[in-house]
């Protein structure tokens, strides 16, 4: 397969779920996709999910990254990363586990490959990041200012990644930690910070709100949760790390009560929404519990032209009942009684 091939033509593509628009309440083409997330100005709230499509270089060889909200990339730690040992990924009921280890090339050779391609497509970058330490992650936030050129829209500080060696790494199960290394990242860069955090706690409340002190512009919320699968015929963990990250539709009711929850908390502190996002309702859902916009991960795998076709279907279930901006719906959860 050639390196930029489109298996669906784009014509074709925009016709999907098209029909007649006689009945619409406001014109598909009059609906407004735009949103602001933390001071990011985005042409649609539809973004990819870190870790689900590396750079988009996957992805954009079916459908241009350029047209979605933000490339949300695969975390960047200092160093490169080979992830860890096979099996590392296991498919679930509703969703799949995961165990990658945070695979990647390390800042230098990212900085050197992935950003021009990024830049040279023209999409809205979104750069996630991982370390060990908090040192890590100040080393590669400064590398990213240092040598971004001005390319990078955003940073995306991954404090939870639930699938390194070792789980005391995962920076967002501590308020302390989480308010440490948000800290030091802000120190480092002048774009948009985002904390991403996991549902995996007590009270993600707490946790969001001391990142949000530390100085996160905004959050994405919510991060793979830790689970484990069994064969049931050997006995041995279906992962190789024996725990992994669950993604998927089976952890999107658990996305939408974080984002809900931490909206009500914290209303003016944008969110990114992320967690099990495969249709447009899923889509609607997130929004109106409070995110400004949703990122799709796990979806992707299934048909790579899912976040595009979210984008397009959107907008069409905004014209149908008359809603002519999609910030319309942003925290527009109306309780019973």
């Amino acid at each position: 397969m050639s390196p930029d091939v489109r298996r669906i033509d784009p014509a074709e593509r925009a016709a999907r779920g098209t029909g007649d628009d006689d009945h619409l309440a406001v014109p598909v083409d009059a609906v407004d996709l735009r949103v602001d997330l933390a001071g990011l100005a985005l042409d649609n709230p539809i973004a990819t999910a870190s870790g689900c499509a590396a750079s988009g270089r996957e992805l954009d060889r079916f459908a241009d990254v350029a047209e979605l909200g933000a490339v949300v990339v695969k975390s960047i730690t200092p160093e490169p990363r080979e992830g860890l040992p096979t099996p590392r990924m296991a498919e679930t009921p509703s969703g799949m586990l995961n165990a990658i280890g945070l695979q990647n090339p390390g800042v230098e050779a990212w900085l050197q490959r992935d950003l021009p391609w990024l830049a040279e497509r023209g999409a809205t970058v979104v750069a996630s990041i991982a370390g060990r330490s908090v040192e890590d992650f100040a080393h590669v936030a400064g590398r990213l200012t240092a040598s971004g050129g001005g390319a990078i829209s955003a940073v995306e500080v991954n404090l939870s990644c639930p699938n390194v060696e070792d789980r005391g790494l995962v920076f967002a199960c501590s308020a302390s930690d989480s308010a440490a290394v948000v800290r030091a990242v802000r120190r480092a860069v002048e774009v948009p910070v985002l904390a991403k955090l996991t549902a995996d706690v007590t009270s993600i409340v707490d946790i969001a709100a001391a990142a949000v002190d530390a100085g996160a512009d905004g959050l994405t919320l919510i991060n793979t949760m830790l689970g484990m699968a069994i064969d049931p015929e050997t006995g041995r963990p279906a992962l190789w790390n024996t725990y992994g990250g669950l993604s998927g539709p089976a952890i999107r009711p658990v996305a939408v009560r974080a984002v809900h929850e931490v909206h009500r908390a914290l209303p003016d502190v944008p969110i990114l929404g992320c967690g099990g996002v495969v249709q447009v309702t899923d889509v609607v859902q997130l929004l109106r519990a409070g995110a400004s916009a949703v990122s799709v991960g796990t979806a992707s795998f299934v048909d790579p032209f899912t976040a595009w076709d979210l984008r397009d279907g959107l907008r069409r279930w905004l014209a149908e009942r008359g809603i002519a901006r999609v910030t319309d719906l942003v925290g527009a959860t109306h309780p019973w009684g």
